[in-house]
C-alpha cells in the first residue's frame, strides 16, 4: 500500500480560516465586503511597494512620488495613509476603522479609476471589536509572496478564493449564483475571445473577464489586445468588480454606476466581438407591465414577457453584438429552451434568423449551491463560412447557416455507450475506467462540427450529440423546441440485459438462500432439543 501523503492546507484556506474565526455579528455579506477591502489594500500595496522599489534602484528615482510612472504599469499610487505599512503600524489603534477609510478615500483621490468603488465608511462604522479588527488586520498581513507563490500569481489565486468562499456562504442570504471556474472555463474555450471587445451585461464580481485573460495568456495571446465592458446593477456587487478587476491591473469599462441592463444600458450603441454572461435565471417583473414596449432591442423578434426576463437577456445580447461576427455564450435555466407563449415565438424567430449556433445542457449541481439544471446557449450573428481564431490559430469554418449543434452532458459518467468509449479510450483511471475531460471533449466536438471537414471529424453520438437542420427543430414534431433530448438519441439501457440468463441467476441465488434458511431452521431445532425443549 502506497504511504498515504500528509495532507497540508494551502495559504488561501489557512488564511480564509483564520479570518473566519474572527467573525462577529456581521452577516456574510458585510464581513466580506470588509474582508475583501483589506485584502485589496494589502494587494495594492504589495504592487504600489514592488514598483517603488523598482524606481528607486533605477535611473527614475526622481519620479518615486509621481502617480503617472506607477499608471504606466497598471499599478494604483499610494499616499502614505493609504499604505498597508501605515494601517498595520495602527492596527491596535482606537481609531483604526477611521484610519481605513481615510485610506480608501485616498487612494480614490489619487487613482479616479476607482472612484465610487472601494468600501469607504465601513470601518469607522463596524460592529466588529477593536481586538478582532486588529487580529484581522495581522491575519492578512501573512498573505506574502515568496518562492511557492510569486506575487502575479498569489494576488489572483487568493482573492478569487475569497470571493468563492464568501459566494457560498452567503448563498442563502443574498440568493444570488456564482458561476465556479468550470464553466466559465467552457464558455471561454468555446468563444475563444483572442482580441477585440469583450462584454457581460450583469458582470457580477468580474470573474468572466478574468478567464478570458487567463484564457489569452494561456494560449500565448496577447491580453493588450482585448478589452472588457460589464454592467451590473447591484451597487456592492459593482464595487467588487472594480476592486477585483483592478487589483489584478485589468482595465475595464464598467459604466459610470451600478445600473439596470434593461432600463439604464451603460453601453448604448456599442457592439462587442465576445459577449459572456450568467444572466439571473428566470427574472420576473424585470420591466413594467407598459415599459420597453417598442424598445429596439426586440424589433423582428417579439416583445419578452414581464414574468420572465430570459430572452430580454437574450434579445439584449443580441443587439450588442458585432454584425456579422460576433459570438455570444451565455447561461440560461433549462426551462427557456422549451418555454411557450410570447418566449416560444421570439424563439422560433431566433431559429429562422439564423442565430443559435449550438445548446449544451449542463450537468446538474455544477453550482455550488444550487442544483437547478442549466443550460448554456451559444449564439453567433454569422453562422455562415467564414475565417476565426481557434486555439490562437486562423481557421476556416464551414456554413453552418442551417444547422444547430445539441449536446448533453448528463451522461458524460455513463460509460457502456459505443459512442462514449470511441471518444474516450485513449485515457483511463487507475480502475481501468474511461476519464472523460468535458471541456476538451465539448470543444473538440464544436470545433470538429464546424470545420469544413466535418463529415469525416464530426459524427452523431447517442446521448450526448446531434447536429440537426433547422427545419427539422421547426418541423410540426419539434415545432421550434430547443430541449436537446428531442433530437439526441438516448439509449434504453435496460433493453441490453439479457433478461432469461438474469431470471435464472436470481432463481439460482433464490434457491441457494432457501437452503441455507433451511439448515439453519433445522440446526435451530437440534440446538433446542438437546437443552430439553422441543419446537412445535
Amino acid at each position: 500500500m502506497a504511504k498515504k501523503e500528509k495532507q497540508t492546507k494551502s495559504l488561501e484556506q489557512t488564511i480564509w480560516e483564520s479570518c473566519n474565526k474572527l467573525r462577529s455579528n456581521m452577516t456574510s455579506i458585510n464581513y466580506m465586503h470588509f474582508v475583501l477591502g483589506l485584502v485589496f489594500l494589502k494587494f495594492a500595496s504589495l504592487k504600489f511597494e514592488a514598483r517603488r522599489n523598482e524606481l528607486l534602484s533605477s535611473d527614475d528615482k526622481a519620479f518615486v512620488d509621481m502617480p503617472s510612472f506607477y499608471k504606466e504599469k497598471n499599478v494604483f499610487f499610494l499616499s502614505e495613509p493609504s499604505r498597508w505599512s501605515t494601517i498595520k503600524a495602527n492596527a491596535k489603534q482606537s481609531d483604526i476603522g477611521i484610519r481605513v477609510d481615510n485610506a480608501f478615500e485616498e487612494i480614490e483621490k489619487t487613482n479616479p479609476e476607482l472612484r465610487g468603488a472601494t468600501p469607504i465608511g465601513i470601518y469607522s462604522k463596524t460592529s466588529l471589536p477593536a481586538e478582532k479588527f486588529a487580529s484581522l488586520i495581522t491575519e492578512i498581513d501573512k498573505i506574502e509572496p515568496d518562492q511557492d507563490h510569486p506575487m502575479s500569481d498569489l494576488i489572483g489565486r487568493v482573492y478569487q478564493y475569497f470571493l468563492n468562499k464568501f459566494a457560498i456562504k452567503s448563498a442563502d442570504e443574498k440568493g444570488e449564483f456564482y458561476t465556479p471556474d468550470t464553466i466559465v472555463d467552457l464558455i471561454v474555450e468555446l468563444i475563444q475571445p483572442y482580441s477585440g471587445k469583450i462584454y457581460d451585461p450583469c458582470c457580477g464580481s468580474g470573474g468572466m473577464f478574468i478567464q478570458s485573460y487567463k484564457f489569452v495568456e494561456s494560449h500565448r495571446g496577447n491580453a493588450q489586445n482585448i478589452s472588457v465592458y460589464g454592467q451590473e446593477s447591484n451597487p456592492d456587487t459593482w464595487k467588487l468588480a472594480k476592486m477585483n478587476l483592478a487589483i489584478r491591473g485589468i482595465p475595464c469599462n464598467l459604466g459610470k454606476k451600478e445600473a439596470d441592463t434593461f432600463g439604464d444600458d451603460q453601453h448604448k450603441d456599442e457592439h462587442f466581438d465576445f459577449i459572456i454572461a450568467n444572466p439571473p435565471f428566470n427574472l420576473k417583473n424585470w420591466r413594467g407591465d407598459n415599459a420597453l414596449l417598442d424598445d429596439a432591442r426586440w424589433h423582428g423578434y417579439g416583445v419578452p414577457p414581464v414574468s420572465n426576463a430570459n430572452y430580454a437577456w437574450i434579445l439584449h445580447m443580441l443587439s450588442k453584438l458585432t454584425p456579422n461576427t460576433g459570438v455570444a455564450g451565455f447561461l440560461l435555466a433549462n426551462g427557456a429552451l422549451g418555454a411557450d407563449g410570447e418566449e416560444k415565438a421570439i424563439r422560433e424567430n431566433l431559429i429562422k434568423n439564423h442565430k443559435i449556433e449550438a445548446i449544451v445542457v449542463l450537468p446538474r449541481e455544477m453550482f455550488y449551491y444550487t442544483d437547478i439544471s442549466v443550460t448554456l446557449w451559444i449564439m453567433d450573428e454569422n453562422k455562415g463560412g467564414r475565417i476565426v481564431e481557434h486555439d490562437g490559430q486562423s481557421v476556416q469554418l464551414r456554413d453552418r447557416t442551417n444547422d444547430v449543434l445539441f449536446m448533453d452532458l448528463r451522461q458524460l459518467g455513463h460509460y457502456s455507450s459505443d459512442g462514449f468509449k470511441e471518444l474516450n479510450d485513449k485515457d483511463k483511471d487507475e480502475n481501468g475506467n474511461p476519464q472523460i475531460n468535458e471541456v476538451k471533449l465539448v470543444k473538440e466536438t464544436l470545433f470538429n462540427w464546424q470545420s469544413p471537414e466535418w463529415k469525416t471529424k464530426y459524427k452523431d453520438v447517442p446521448e450526448f450529440c446531434k447536429s440537426v437542420t433547422e427545419s427539422v427543430i421547426g418541423d410540426k414534431e419539434h415545432d421550434y423546441s430547443l430541449v436537446p433530448s428531442k433530437y439526441i438519441e438516448f439509449i434504453d439501457h435496460d433493453l441490453q440485459i439479457d433478461f432469461p440468463k438474469e431470471m435464472e441467476k436470481i432463481q439460482r441465488e433464490m434457491k441457494d438462500i432457501i437452503k441455507e434458511e433451511k439448515q439453519s431452521q433445522s440446526s435451530l431445532e437440534d440446538a433446542f432439543k438437546r437443552i430439553g425443549y422441543g419446537i412445535d
